[in-house]
This record gives C-alpha cells, structure tokens and sequence, in this order.
C-alpha cells in the first residue's frame, strides 16, 4: 500500500473514532470515561494521515517523481486488498450494534460476588430515591438492607429472564468496554412487569429481605418488590 493510500485509510479510521466519540456512538463500545481518550486517539490519527498526504503531495510535485514513484522509476500502488482496512471505520459509523442486554444477562453470572465491608452512606433525597442497580444490590446484599429499609426506591433496567422463568430486573456493568460487561441482576416480586425480554422499564418499590443464588455463578441474587413500573426508551447510556 502506498504511502498515500496509508493515509487516506488513517483519516478514515481517525475520522470514524472521532464521529463516534463526538455522538453517543461510542458509549456501545466503551465506558462513558473513556471519551476523552478515544477523541484524543482519533485526532492523532487525522494528523498523522494528513502529515503523510502533505509529504506525498510534495514527493508527487517533484520533477523526478510521478505518482507513486518510489524515486527508482517503480510503482508502490500495493494491492487492492489493502482498501479493506476501510471496512472497521465504516462498520463503526454505518453498522451500530446493539447494546449487551438479556441474553448477556442469562449467560453471565451476576457482578455482586465482591463481599463489600463498608459503610453505607443514608439513601438520596427524594421520594422515591433512585438508586443503580449495582448500588441497590450491594446494600441489599452487603449491608443486609439497613439503608434501604421504609424508604420507596426507583431502579432503572432491562428485562431479563430468569433461570426459573420469572422476570429480572437487569442492567450490564462495565469495567472498560463492552467486552468485559457483566450482569447486575435484580430479583423482581409483587407487580412486576410482564414484557418481553430487553424492555427498559423504571420500576418503584421498595427492599425486601430475600435473595436467591445465581445458578451461573453462585452469586447472591437480591430481590425488589415492584409497586410501579413503567416503559422507558432505552437511556443513550445502556450501561452502568
């Protein structure tokens, strides 16, 4: 590949990571923390592939050169092959995937496997508190419901089925990106929400003290019971 094709390519690709950045594109890919990163990544390839399209451009104007001459009367067009390093920057743009969700859910053991021995702080103000999933499980869990108790909360998911068939409230955490989610998993009673699997919903209810254990890892599974629910979009940040 010539010097130029390289850099037509590198502003392509640079160009698909800084549109993905700038647009909640990237939140599919990566956590929310890591934008500045990735604009940072992209820039440096824009610049890069435009340094290289400048010494080109001068080596093209030369007397003794002509368009890809390698200064021994030869040719470095490369192979047609090449172009296809064009097809990641295009799928990034054109080709969004679906956040993880409820099949992610049923296949991963849930994220509360870490024992957590600390103070938790009193829930938000507000009626009801909104709490994550993940912060829910760890008192529910963890801190046996202390914090929780008498007070109306608010989570916010996905549905996810059960081992057992009943609905869970669900929610993928990540550490960096996608490739490393894992399930928040949250046990659903009372008025729970008969939809089809991957529907976010915003249930308010309240801590009951019962968990069960997730049979793909053994993990303690936490249980909600839903007084309220109601269809949401899914949130431009899918994941916790």
């Amino acid at each position: 590949m010539s010097r130029g094709t390289q850099a037509v390519v590198l502003v392509f690709l640079g160009g698909a990571i800084l549109v993905a950045s700038v647009t909640d594109l990237y939140l599919r890919y990566v956590k929310q923390g890591l934008r500045p990163f990735l604009i940072a990544a992209g820039a440096l390839l824009v610049i890069t592939a435009v340094m290289a399209l400048v010494q080109e451009l001068r080596a093209l104007n030369r007397p003794e050169g002509g368009p890809d001459d390698d200064g021994h009367g030869h040719g470095q067009s490369g192979p047609v092959v090449g172009w296809l390093l064009l097809l990641p920057a295009l799928a990034l743009v054109f080709v969004v995937p679906p956040a993880l969700g409820a099949d992610t859910a049923s296949r991963a053991g849930s994220a509360l496997t870490d024992d957590r021995d600390v103070a938790y702080p009193p829930l938000p103000p507000g009626d009801p508190a909104e709490l994550t999933l993940l912060d829910y499980g760890y008192r529910a869990v963890y801190d046996h419901g202390r914090t929780l108790q008498d007070r109306r909360i608010q989570l916010t998911g996905f549905i996810a089925p059960g081992s057992d068939g009943e609905r869970m409230l669900a929610r993928i955490m990540l550490s960096c990106c996608a490739a490393d989610g894992v399930p928040v998993k949250i046990g659903l009673r009372g008025n729970v929400p008969r939809m089809p699997a991957d529907t976010w919903v915003q249930a308010t209810g309240r801590w009951i003290p019962h968990t069960a254990k997730d049979p793909v890892n053994d993990a303690d599974v936490p249980y909600f019971q839903v007084e309220d629910w109601q269809q949401i979009p899914a949130p431009a940040e899918p994941y916790e």
